[in-house]
């Protein structure tokens, strides 16, 4: 029992005070660290790229001359690209969180089924883009469309939804399923009228960010087809189209510096697309909080 003595615990305290701060100040390094290397990149990019932003930018559409090309059509075919996404990939993925999470049977069929959902939340996307160019492009004759990139960037991120839109149905108490059912509400009008309200926030920030990785993929489209030169904006669902990522990475590609400009003011564009829908989810996440609050 010596080693319990008071003078043994102090020491002992001590040695794990000294452990402590070390932990503290290593985890600060890496943070500061990871930190001043974005705020570096930031940097090289915003004094590379601001000079090419004006109204030109945005309103040209691609060229061979550095200072003739824009990012119109890029940037309405990555709009046009995210809604037929979501149009697709949201009521698919949401209902399947619901199905799994409040109607089926917990049993080896359903574990399977979410093993395979949580194992294809993490393949690289490029495998996306390979089954995409095999059952969209070739199987059913999509060629090289919108429509055959949106179905690829659904598939992509049917796996994020489904998990995050499971883990805004977990969330919900079991008191209000219960209580609701007690009343006489079918299991439906329960998932409807109570439980999607309550779970609506995690639900629309799992989506949005989904969203967010969808936006800035480049492999799944360049291997699907998309094109890194097109003059022309989208007219339907069988049209060709390019997007933003894949506009970046012709322009970076070129050897001349000018287009190396183009490729940085991209990125800002992007940059500020990826924090405007991140900005959106945390808007709506604190409004149907309040809402629910009140």
């Amino acid at each position: 029992m010596s080693h319990f003595t008071e003078a043994g615990l102090a020491r002992w305290h001590a040695r794990e005070h000294r452990r402590e701060a070390i932990f503290q100040v290593v985890g600060a390094l890496v943070v500061f660290t990871a930190m001043l290397m974005l705020a570096v990149l930031l940097t090289k990019i915003l004094l590379d790229g601001f000079a090419r932003l004006g109204w030109d930018f945005f309103a040209q559409s691609s060229s061979r001359f550095a200072d003739r090309a824009g990012v119109k059509v890029a940037l309405v075919g990555s709009f046009y690209l995210m809604i037929l996404t979501a149009l697709i990939a949201v009521p698919i993925g949401v209902g399947a969180a619901i199905y799994l999470e409040e109607f089926a049977k917990r049993n080896w069929w359903t574990r399977l089924i979410e093993i395979n959902i949580t194992n294809l939340a993490g393949v690289p996307s490029i495998i996306y883009g390979l089954l995409g160019l095999q059952v969209f492009v070739r199987t059913l004759s999509m060629d090289r469309s919108l429509i055959a990139g949106a179905c690829t960037l659904a598939l992509l991120i049917l796996p994020v939804i489904i998990t995050a839109a499971r883990e805004g149905l977990r969330t919900v108490p079991n008191s209000l399923r219960y209580g609701s059912l007690a009343l006489g509400a079918t299991q439906w009008q329960t998932v409807r009228y109570t439980v999607l309200p309550v779970a609506m926030p995690s639900i629309l920030t799992g989506v949005i960010l989904a969203l967010s990785r969808a936006i800035g993929e480049t492999a799944p489209l360049l291997v699907i087809g998309a094109y890194v030169y097109l003059t022309r904006l989208p007219e339907g669902l069988t049209s060709p189209f390019t997007t933003l990522p894949v506009q970046i990475y012709d322009w970076i590609s070129r050897p001349q510096a000018a287009f190396h400009e183009n490729a940085a003011a991209g990125i800002i564009v992007l940059l500020a697309l990826l924090l405007t829908l991140n900005a959106a989810a945390i808007y709506l996440r604190n409004r149907y909080q309040k809402r629910l609050a009140i």
